[in-house]
């Protein structure tokens, strides 16, 4: 094998494929990227064995063929390389080495063979759809906070995409909950989607899809089935297993009758909870919220370290209400706010409170309180 690519292009593949390999492996060549060089085009294949992803890049392909080789050291020395470069990747069959080749820079990897590169199998995909970047982009951006990191219950540890019923009719609709939280974020149903499956998104499939999702305008082919879910753009392919389990019947949790209506500047209201927390070293202290007609009092009481209180105007004309909410999943729920006001909606102290984003009910919250 024996090409020329472009440092850019190198660089975008090489971070790629880092991020998806695991830092420690007990299987050496899980950390090797696979190299594959053909026509006019060069494939970078990375996987941890759950998630794969394939970079195709333009290259002057001299000589054809295929290697593996470390995935982070190639990332380092690609990074490093200076801008503008034109890069050449040598390996010959007889040979163990990559040769990496950069102006007066050279190079020499360890490789593996790459009959030893697991590559996922391919799935019968039971639906397949067409979805703007941007659209998808929103639906994890705004539920993927509220994912479990508490591995016992693995069936949390994703974001929960399927097609569900709305006012309007079928939504394709993400949800994520960690108990303590929930996100609830709703799009139009694309077309070809309706008989999609149910599928668990994996953190850290949502996470990479995330890096590979920056052009608005683009273009993502989704393919679904019961085990797998496929991410293509016209470069990169992400393949990603799905978690094996059932999430729970999230709408039980969903308040419906909260009468108690409070509206507020979402980011005033996330400077004055991050102020008032700031007496506290407790990551789960508990931030009060008063409430009286249109004005509301945000405290915290530390007895090691202090206390602090804030006082805002807000729009709120129901009874006078003390109720108290994790501070940091105030902060990370209120986030989620792009223009509009936030919008609460309360029962009691004791009950689920829920947030939504000026009128706009495509994208809903819960949280739950704390005993202040």
């Amino acid at each position: 094998m024996k090409i020329s690519i472009e440092r850019s292009a190198l660089f975008r593949a090489a971070s790629q494929a880092q991020s998806v390999v695991e830092r420690r492996n007990t299987i050496p060549i899980l950390a090797n990227v696979l190299i594959e060089a053909e026509g006019d085009a060069v494939r970078f294949r990375a996987t941890d064995l759950d998630v794969e992803v394939v970079d195709t890049a333009p290259a002057q392909v001299e000589r054809a063929g295929a290697t593996t080789v470390a995935a982070t050291l190639l990332h380092e020395i690609v990074r490093k390389l200076p801008e503008g470069a034109l890069v050449t990747l040598a390996h010959d069959g007889a040979s163990e080495r990559l040769l990496i080749e950069a102006g007066r820079s050279s190079f020499s990897l360890a490789t593996l063979p790459r009959e030893d590169f697991p590559v996922m199998a391919s799935s019968e995909y039971e639906s397949e759809f067409a979805i703007q970047a941007a659209v998808l982009r929103r639906l994890f951006d705004k539920s993927r906070f509220a994912i479990s990191t508490e591995e016992t219950r693995y069936y949390l540890n994703g974001v929960y995409l399927h097609v569900s019923d709305a006012d309007g009719g079928k939504v394709l609709r993400a949800v994520a909950t960690d108990g303590h939280r929930l996100a609830r974020v709703d799009a139009d149903l694309p077309s070809g989607a309706a008989n999609m499956p149910g599928v668990i998104v994996p953190r850290k499939t949502v996470l990479e899809l995330r890096k590979l999702l920056e052009d608005d305008e683009a273009e993502i082919r989704v393919s679904v089935s019961e085990t797998k879910v496929r991410f293509a753009m016209p470069a990169i392919t992400l393949t990603s297993k799905v978690i094996d389990g059932t999430f729970p019947d999230y709408s039980r949790v969903i308040p419906q009758g909260n009468p108690r209506r409070l509206e507020v500047d979402a980011a005033e209201f996330a400077r004055a909870v991050d102020r008032v927390a700031t007496v506290s070293s407790e990551r789960a202290r508990a931030v009060k919220l008063q409430l009286e007609e249109d004005r509301m009092v945000l405290s915290v009481n530390a007895p090691d370290s202090g206390a602090a209180e804030e006082e805002l105007a807000v729009a709120y004309g129901d009874e006078r209400l003390e109720i108290g909410f994790n501070a940091k999943y105030l902060l990370e729920i209120v986030a989620q706010v792009d223009r509009e006001n936030a919008v609460f909606f309360f029962n009691s102290a004791s009950d689920p409170a829920l947030m939504r984003e000026g009128n706009d009910a495509s994208a809903i919250y819960v949280v739950m309180p704390m005993r202040v």
